[in-house]
């Protein structure tokens, strides 16, 4: 018997699914296995926001269920982080909502804004999570490659007229996932105008703000003058405090956008547990500077990797925002091929390219998530280690 629907049978296998059972096999079979995979951070929650859980969990009041909404005190400490990082004025009553972390909002979007048959424009590699909400909508997606001449950005100018003017929403995501680009306030400023024109919905993941280095300070798309007519910013303290286990994010923007995605959720989950709610107010609230000095691991991190990726012939840049490394390949091999040799011959997992969409073929994904020990190691086996086809 067949149980399974049209629109699942649609979906591609989640990605990382697939990388998880790959490094359980191998360790399986007894191999010390290192991975760059998964954008999963290695560094422990602060000791001062797990304090605040603790004894928040010890409250009856939090026992209840929870508002899908969020408490509002926890959308005041979001309004205020906004507005002290990136000048943004948010009414935390009618223009935020808690998410059970951004992936749980992004992809319940679609079902509020999109009909069956509806396009939405999304860029290409890019984060599972966006095409799987459409699908499961029974929306239609429009890729935006994004092209390394391009900077990574995509080409508003070539989608055509008549697409551009079927479409409900728009994704986007800087700094971005996979790539490691980031996006200028004149390129954003220029999204919202053309969303505008169309009226489209735009919906901005902006998961990884909170970690760049030598100085680079991200910009939310909030910051763009009028953005929240059309707008709505998906946010995370998964990457930004190091606690993708606890599951807390937010949306923000648009009222209308927002009232949508409170329609979907009281209608489907029964929002973030309340003392979760309470950690991450404490994680907004209290002191940053652990931002910065978790900021200089990675940034470590990453000036330690590039030149052993550069050394064994990739192509790479400096990032200066996000968790990846994002890595061309050398000519005669395939993202996937490319990716299973190092599997296969030196116990270390990356993501092909390819694994997000058709133009992320020819590149690999190296995450910064790993612990130092595990990454000299790697280094380790990638020195004198060169294929050529």
């Amino acid at each position: 018997m067949d149980v399974v629907a049209n629109r699942l049978k649609r979906l591609p296998v989640f990605l990382f699914v697939e990388i998880s059972r790959k490094i359980a096999q191998k360790r399986a079979e007894g191999a010390d296995v290192i991975t760059f995979g998964i954008g999963d951070p290695d560094i422990a929650t602060p000791t001062s926001i797990l304090d605040h859980l603790s004894k928040a969990s010890l409250e009856p009041s939090n026992h209840r269920y929870p508002d899908p909404e969020g408490l509002l005190e926890f959308r005041e400490a979001v309004s205020a982080w906004y507005k002290t990082r990136f000048g943004v004025i948010l009414n935390p009553a009618t223009e935020i909502i808690s998410l059970i972390g951004a992936k749980e909002g992004i992809g319940h979007a679609a079902f509020g804004l999109v009909n069956p048959g509806d396009i939405v424009l999304q860029p290409e590699p890019a984060y599972p999570a966006y095409n799987s909400g459409t699908i499961l909508a029974d929306g239609e997606p429009y890729w935006m490659p994004l092209k390394e001449e391009n900077d990574w950005l995509p080409d508003l100018d070539v989608i055509p007229k008549e697409i551009a003017q079927r479409a409900k929403v728009m994704w986007l995501n800087y700094p971005n996932n996979p790539t490691g680009a980031v996006a200028s306030f004149e390129y954003l400023e220029r999204a919202v105008n053309y969303c505008k024109e169309y009226e489209i919905t735009l919906l901005h993941d902006a998961c990884y703000t909170e970690i760049s280095f030598d100085q680079y300070q991200p910009i939310s798309l909030l910051e763009i003058p009028g953005a929240k007519d059309i707008a709505v910013e998906f946010h995370s303290l998964s990457k930004s405090y190091n606690m993708t286990g606890w599951r807390i994010g937010m949306a923000a923007g648009n009222a209308d956008v927002i009232k949508t995605l409170f329609e979907v959720k009281s209608n489907l989950d029964s929002g973030v547990p309340q003392a979760i709610q309470r950690m991450a107010i404490e994680a907004l609230t209290g002191p940053q500077e652990y931002i910065c000095e978790r900021n200089n691991i990675y940034q470590a991190r990453r000036d330690k990797l590039i030149p052993a990726l550069a050394n064994l012939g990739l192509r790479v840049q400096s990032p200066v925002a996000g968790l990846y490394i994002w890595a061309g390949i050398p000519e005669g091999y395939s993202s996937a091929e490319y990716a299973t040799l190092l599997l296969d011959e030196l116990d270390i997992v990356v993501t092909p390219g390819s694994g997000y969409g058709p133009s992320g073929e020819g590149y690999l994904r190296f995450s910064l998530t790993l612990s130092d020990d595990d990454l000299d190691k790697a280094i380790t086996r990638l020195q004198g280690w060169k294929r050529n086809p």
